[in-house]
């Protein structure tokens, strides 16, 4: 993963699912040795036009929400430390929204985190909102940390699952999920879904494919290519290929209930050019069981 500055960054907005986010990025930090940022958007100056505020009662607002970001900081500095005390954390908390806020933390970040539900702030509500679109739009990596069944409980055991479709995207996250792996000291599961309907143009055009038998020879060779030089760069990682005849969503959702880590690419080769967030990613971001990886593709020079 290329970066700017060796660290990670953290949204937070006191929620269960922001505290989560904090530590699941506390250890990464920690195993790689970076600095931990941790941010909260203030967004006062939103109550500066229209809200009618002015004097001694906008002063006393501002007071209240700039103690309650100062406390969300705070307490993330602590969890942070009870993860690693040697931990470098430094904290922001800029007068600007949640999601320009992050996009542009991202620009600057080895990987960036936020939790899957929050207080309305950084977190809430998923696609369509601030985890959804700065996934969608981040500049590195970016992380949904979820839990096992919508709670705040998220898995540190079982493998690191990637999603793997032949794009040039999905390549991209391969490399994210092999170098994860190999950090944690954990089997890689390379899953790979197909079916047998091909989509011939931008209407949705389907026809059913012939022979079956030599597709599926021919996606397994495809998987097999796909995963040899990353296994030559790392060989430490345990592969574990799975070739299913389904639709991706569903395999990495299954799968999501017993790893720790899902590696996705933003989009396909089953999306569209201008689309920003695909949707498997989509469904793994709002549903899956575990923390989400989503590499955006990189960009061209």
């Amino acid at each position: 993963m290329s970066a700017i500055d060796p660290r990670i960054t953290v949204g937070v907005d006191g929620s269960a699912g922001s505290s989560a986010a904090v530590v699941w990025a506390a250890k990464l930090a920690s195993l790689r040795h970076l600095e931990l940022r941790v941010v909260h958007g203030l967004q006062i100056a939103g109550l500066y036009y229209g809200g009618g505020l002015s004097g001694v009662g906008a002063a006393t607002l501002f007071d209240a929400i700039r103690a309650d970001a100062e406390k969300h900081l705070a307490d993330a500095r602590a969890l942070a430390a009870a993860i690693d005390k040697d931990l470098a954390v430094t904290t922001d908390m800029p007068d600007d929204p949640p999601v320009p806020l992050l996009i542009d933390e991202s620009r600057h970040a080895r990987m960036l985190v936020l939790g899957a539900t929050g207080s309305g702030g950084f977190t809430g509500m998923l696609v369509g909102g601030t985890a959804g679109t700065v996934a969608a739009h981040g500049h590195c990596p970016v992380v949904v940390v979820r839990g096992r069944h919508g709670s705040a409980v998220v898995p540190d055991s079982g493998p690191v699952v990637v999603g793997v479709d032949g794009s040039p995207n999905s390549e991209q996250a391969i490399g994210v999920a092999f170098e994860e792996a190999s950090l944690r000291g954990v089997p890689l599961v390379a899953a790979h879904a197909w079916n047998d309907v091909a989509y011939e143009n931008t209407r949705g055009t389907a026809r059913i494919l012939t022979q079956p038998a030599t597709l599926e020879e021919d996606e397994e060779r495809l998987l097999v290519q796909r995963l040899a030089g990353w296994q030559e760069k790392y060989p430490d990682v345990e592969i574990r290929r799975l070739l299913v005849r389904e639709r991706a969503r569903h395999v990495l959702l299954e799968a999501s209930e017993t790893a720790q880590l899902v590696v996705v690419g933003s989009r396909g080769r089953g999306g569209f050019t201008g689309m920003l967030l695909g949707s498997t990613s989509q469904a793994l971001v709002q549903h899956a069981q575990c923390p989400v990886l989503v590499v955006r593709p990189e960009k061209k020079a």
